[in-house]
């Protein structure tokens, strides 16, 4: 059989060892200490000096932390783009809260504002005002983060972004997760850096920052003894964890290089199937990692799961995209404004293995057991 060719595998930089071996040389094994502190640092450099990032053990508990500081509760209603992973939405249940879906729109794949704005102005009618709007920059792909703020500028609402997908993305030249009042990472082993498993918060706001790492490390208050006037979180990145993060910022640059080479050996590849899109950035204001290079499929005799079977056989890993949140059985029931483009998408769409430590010959691989189906 020929050998596996993963969706987007991790993909070691060389120096991440380093600063593990570091961690064990000095006994810094526990959930704090110098690499989760320069990892953070490294971040803040990254994403822009004013920003404070907190290092957490996922994108989730990221999220599920921000919510809790805009003071969601049970029975609150949160927004939330429909078409994502389920870890976008989930948070909201963690608090018995109620998630209200909002549709894609065709050009970034994300949040609609016109369908965002329909949400509010039903959701106020009904005497609801949602309590935070979690917008998601999909496969890496910014969102149009100026029209979706000023709808919830207008609305007063805060924003979380969830930038899991979308670390070395930007929108008009500023990264992506720095536009809302929060911002939410993911280093899981098939992100475009990884820390094994792990997440960050991020802030303008340095306050909401210390306190994000006061809760995820179980709102411990300052005394002798173990006091604690909050409910905390057992989520702080580790020690070990950070190191293999340290070493992967120092090649995320390279990283999200090769990635955007793929998605381009992609479309050459393509080029003359006209019946196989790509997401596409709408202008030069839009700039994506391209985290997972996606294909939308329109062909009368051959859909998305022809090839993905194809793929299987030939021992290469694909996906659908996301199937929407309000689609899921666990959401079932649950508010939903929009067109239906996302329930598009998905019936169409595919994702190709996308990993930056693909050969030219991987991708050779993909390509001709796909052309042999048109």
């Amino acid at each position: 059989m020929n050998s596996k060719i993963w969706l987007s595998s991790p993909h070691m930089g060389g120096r991440e060892f380093e600063y593990v071996k570091e961690a064990f040389d000095t006994n810094w094994i526990a959930p704090l200490g110098p690499n989760v502190n320069g990892f953070e640092k490294d971040l803040e450099k990254y994403l822009g000096e004013a920003t404070h990032v907190a290092a957490l053990s996922s994108g989730t508990a990221a999220l599920h932390l921000a919510l809790v500081q805009l003071g969601v509760e049970a029975g609150d209603e949160v927004i939330c783009q429909s078409m994502t992973f389920s870890a976008s939405a989930n948070p909201i249940k963690y608090l018995n809260a109620i998630p209200v879906f909002v549709d894609s729109e065709p050009d970034t794949w994300n949040m609609c504002a016109t369908s965002l704005r329909d949400a509010i102005s039903d959701r106020l009618a009904e005497g609801k005002k949602p309590k935070a709007i979690i917008v998601v920059h999909l496969y890496g792909m910014p969102a149009n983060m100026e029209e979706l703020l000023a709808v919830a500028s207008e609305y007063q609402i805060p924003v979380i972004e969830d930038a899991a997908e979308a670390l070395g993305s930007t929108y008009r030249g500023k990264p992506a997760g720095t536009f809302g009042d929060f911002g939410v990472l993911s280093f899981n082993g098939n992100k475009i850096i990884t820390t094994s498993g792990g997440g960050a918060l991020v802030s303008k706001n340095e306050e909401w920052i210390k306190h994000t790492r006061f809760l995820a490390t179980q709102a411990r208050d300052v005394a002798p003894h173990y006091q604690h006037s909050e409910v905390g979180y057992n989520y702080r990145m580790s020690n070990v964890c950070a190191g293999i993060g340290r070493g992967q910022m120092e090649v995320l640059d390279d990283r999200v290089k090769r990635r955007r080479e793929v998605n381009q050996y992609y479309r050459d590849s393509f080029q003359d199937i006209p019946e196989m899109a790509f997401l596409t950035e709408p202008s030069s204001e839009y700039f994506s990692n391209f985290w997972l290079t996606t294909v939308l499929l329109d062909h009368p005799k051959v859909n998305r799961e022809d090839i993905r079977l194809a793929l299987e056989q030939e021992n290469i890993e694909s996906r659908p995209l996301w199937k929407p949140m309000h689609l899921q059985p666990v959401f079932e029931g649950a508010h939903f404004y929009g067109q239906g483009v996302s329930k598009n998408l998905f019936e169409r769409g595919l994702c190709l293995p996308s990993g930056s430590n693909l050969t030219d010959s991987d991708l050779q691989r993909v390509v001709n057991t796909i052309k042999v189906l048109f």
